[in-house]
């Protein structure tokens, strides 16, 4: 009997201790899951924008249409953590990033002076 106690506490200890890691790998973070950071900076009469994607999540992204609304890019795989920056046309005003698995994501430019 006291064995019996002994293995299933050990086993209820060993779930718990799973549940907890699979929880903290995944904790906050979703499978798709995309940062993007829309930036345009002025300085010395000259202006450069950038759009920054990263894959925020623990799942592969496919066929990103990265869209400026009068152009765009194609990014058909983005990894889990994988960053790419991006030159867009310089009069663009929003970019809007969609992708296979369902994430939509639009920002306007931010204007930053150097």
């Amino acid at each position: 009997m006291r064995k019996s106690l002994v293995t299933g506490a050990i086993g209820g200890g060993a779930a718990v201790v799973i549940a907890l890691v699979v929880l903290t790998l995944h904790g906050s973070t979703s499978q798709y899951s995309l940062y993007v950071d829309a930036r345009t900076e002025i300085g010395d009469g000259v202006s450069e924008s950038h759009v920054t994607i990263q894959n925020s999540g623990y799942a592969p992204l496919t066929n990103l249409k990265v869209d400026y609304g009068n152009s765009t890019d194609k990014i058909p795989v983005l990894n889990p953590g994988e960053r790419i920056v991006l030159s867009p046309p310089s009069m663009s005003k929003s970019v809007t990033i969609t992708d296979d698995q369902g994430l939509t994501v639009t920002k306007p430019f931010s204007e930053f002076n150097e």
